[in-house]
């Protein structure tokens, strides 16, 4: 059973591109397609994708194991592990 509910795709989209704003802004963003892989086209260290990790977690009251981390490397990852 778990503590949390799935968001909607649209929404989970929303939440992590809302986050990547703060971590990573600039024109990269508006043309981020789903499989995109975000450390390479935006440019992130692993303390930006640490970052990018905790205030998600923040945000949706998850807590995101290091296991789901090669799962996270897209947008398209970030969906699935949000909404289910």
């Amino acid at each position: 059973m778990t503590d949390h509910l799935a968001l909607a795709a649209d929404d989970a989209r929303t939440l992590v591109v809302d986050v990547l704003r703060t971590i990573a802004p600039g024109p990269a963003l508006d043309t981020l397609r789903p499989d995109d892989d975000l450390r390479d086209v935006l440019g992130l260290d692993s303390l930006d994708f640490q970052a990018l990790v905790a205030r998600v977690s923040e945000r949706t009251g998850r807590r995101i194991e290091e296991d789901d981390y090669a799962s996270l490397a897209d947008l398209a990852g970030w969906v699935r592990h949000l909404t289910n």
